[in-house]
């Protein structure tokens, strides 16, 4: 079981790293936008607080195979244990095909149906990325989705990993989890929820209170 956070804010990586149970940190374009930082800077510093073997995930930003397929190669020099992104799609398949060739780990992202999952997983992508949230946004159950892949890989004898993401809470965390995924990458409050219980502050605040009422 893997699990990241999809976040560039350093704050919350490095907060999130302190845990000690992160298997590295996933961002997409949206996310490194936000930044409004140089992209290979954010990358850079993203690795710098990730402990090995833990994994960076960086996308590509260009459209067409050969533009995906030199920018996996320079990503691969930003950082150790670069998972690279590709969008799902036929250029995406194809620059998957020919990195996972020369051993450059990549993410098929962007995946919403059981035949792209297939497909990528054909082409050699080390993961998929169902977006949970996303399906379930319009109206499709991303539950069913996921569940689906995950029983397609093993039906086939397929080694793709299955990585939900737009994880919206923690209770999904788990549905995930219940279905087979291999990983889940979540925002940084998603992983604050899951720490947190209302009868673990109220268990907490009892054991201090009576500790400090028999003054020992």
């Amino acid at each position: 079981m893997e699990l990241y956070v999809d976040t560039a804010d350093l704050a919350q990586i490095r907060e999130a790293v302190s845990l000690g149970i992160l298997d590295g940190v996933t961002t997409n374009p949206s996310i490194i936008a936000k930044q409004k930082r140089p992209f290979k800077e954010t990358i850079g510093s993203i690795a710098e607080l990730v402990q090995a073997p833990g994994k960076v995930w960086c996308e590509v930003i260009g459209t067409d195979a050969d533009t995906m397929v030199s920018e996996a190669k320079e990503m691969q020099a930003w950082a150790p244990r670069v998972v690279v992104k590709l969008p799902m799609g036929a250029e995406g398949v194809k620059a998957a095909s020919r990195l996972s060739k020369e051993g450059i780990e990549t993410n098929m992202t962007l995946v919403y149906s059981v035949p792209q999952a297939i497909i990528a997983a054909k082409a050699g992508a080390a993961y998929v990325s169902p977006y949970l949230g996303r399906v379930d946004d319009v109206g499709w159950s991303g539950e069913a989705l996921i569940g689906d892949i995950v029983q397609a890989y093993k039906d086939l004898g397929m080694n793709t990993k299955v990585i939900a993401a737009s994880i919206r809470g923690p209770r999904q965390v788990l549905d995930m989890f219940r279905v087979g995924v291999d990983a889940v990458t979540m925002a940084y409050p998603v992983l604050e929820a899951m720490l947190n219980h209302p009868m673990t502050e109220i268990g907490l605040n009892r054991f201090l209170q009576d500790w400090k009422e028999a003054g020992i």
